[in-house]
């Protein structure tokens, strides 16, 4: 027990605090349960270590941070480590990668003994992370009522500006967006060449560790790739090795083919697959684990459980590493809107132009030279053009909409 004391004081210790993610100041910290689910390398660690440095700062005997994929817990439980460190006065207990926790009952898994840590230590605070495949996972502990839930994504356009140029750049609104887009574009390009960042971030930005080894960003994202498709989605939802198999070369055929409008029956046909169910089960774990989008047309009801009408890559830095060519620029354009957007509002696939947000904003991406012809008479339409630092009416440059979140 004392090395996991030991290993969570150098870990705290080492943690940097130069830069902190936006959802840092808005999740409620005074939960007694908080979950955090991310895509792998968006942060989660680092979101969880920052906290426990900055409670440290009083008494670094009250806080714990663990990693549950240590050898440690081969043979013992989450609940022996929180017992213990209650009765030592312990407070705040950060549980890191709970999806790889080795369960030591067939029906007592990692939910069920959380579930047990929060009604029995009613004094201790506990916050974990997992996979965004956790959405997945059928726990044996309902902790439902209990956790306060938060989803982190990768990093926005505007928190990677943010990081790499010691900028305190705000978040903006929407309508707010929609409506000073000039005004908002002039005040950060008087600060900083926009359109050199913005093409580094499309290929690179999105994943924190970036920066740590750039020249092999791409190498250690289809690693992280082959980790989500290998461990997490066999071990959070129970997929085979035969269905892993098949979500590879899923992921490979769509992949060469993005924004792909689905023809169900031929994927079936080119991958093996049974039924269109067990399809479209094998896209909704792709998308729970943050490797796909898929885009809808406005349906309610049972037409929910109907295909998709596009299907993109989950962000621009998986488009840019899974091909060995440069990846076609509108593809790349309309990846980044619906990644950047999506994060903070619904989209959905419109009768006219490429996207519509909250049932109200239509918009369609194109380059510089691109018109209006295709949203013409549309109301509250935009059109987002790339290559552009400040726009003029309703057409805004692209790179605004990383700044919404």
């Amino acid at each position: 027990m004392e090395s996991l004391f030991e290993y969570s004081q150098q870990r705290i210790n080492r943690t940097k605090s130069d830069f902190f993610r936006g959802m840092y100041t808005s999740i409620d910290w005074s939960c007694r349960l908080i979950e955090i689910r991310g895509a792998r390398g968006v942060g989660k660690t680092t979101l969880m270590l920052q906290k426990a440095l900055q409670l440290s700062h009083k008494d670094m005997s009250k806080v714990l941070y663990v990693s549950l994929d240590d050898p440690f817990f081969y043979n013992h439980t989450i609940l022996d480590v929180a017992d213990y460190f209650t009765k030592y006065g312990g407070l705040y207990l950060f549980l890191d990668e709970v999806h790889k926790y080795p369960s030591k009952f067939p029906s007592h898994d990692w939910s069920a003994e959380i579930k047990v840590m929060y009604d029995r230590y009613p004094d201790l605070q506990i916050v974990y992370s997992g996979s965004s495949v956790l959405q997945l996972f059928k726990g044996h502990g309902d902790l439902s009522r209990r956790k306060c839930s938060y989803d982190l994504p990768g990093l926005s356009f505007r928190e990677y500006a943010n990081w790499t140029n010691k900028k305190e750049w705000p978040v903006f609104a929407l309508p707010q967006l929609l409506d000073k887009h000039s005004e908002i574009a002039k005040e950060i390009t008087n600060e900083i060449k926009i359109i050199p960042l913005f093409v580094d971030y499309l290929k690179h930005g999105y994943y924190p560790y970036f920066e740590e080894a750039p020249g092999q960003f791409c190498h250690r994202l289809r690693d992280t790739i082959n980790v989500i498709l290998e461990q997490d989605l066999t071990t959070v939802a129970s997929f085979s090795r035969e269905n892993h198999v098949k979500l590879k070369k899923l992921l490979a055929v769509l992949s060469e083919s993005v924004p792909f409008t689905p023809n169900l029956s031929n994927l079936r046909s080119e991958l093996f697959i049974a039924d269109q169910r067990t399809l479209l089960n094998y896209l909704d774990a792709l998308e729970k684990a943050e490797l796909l989008s898929t885009l809808d047309k406005e349906v309610k009801g049972i037409k929910k459980m109907q295909k998709p009408s596009k299907i993109y890559l989950n962000n621009t830095n998986l488009l840019n590493c899974l091909f060995f060519d440069k990846p076609n620029v509108g593809t790349e354009r309309e990846t980044f809107f619906y990644n950047q957007v999506r994060s903070v509002h619904r989209v959905n696939y419109p009768d006219k132009g490429d996207f519509i947000v909250d049932s109200n904003y239509t918009f369609e991406i194109g380059g510089k030279n691109k018109t209006t012809f295709q949203i013409q008479g549309i109301p509250a339409s935009y059109l987002v053009v790339d290559d552009i630092e400040i726009g003029f009416g309703n057409k805004i440059p692209l790179w605004l909409f990383g700044f919404l979140y």
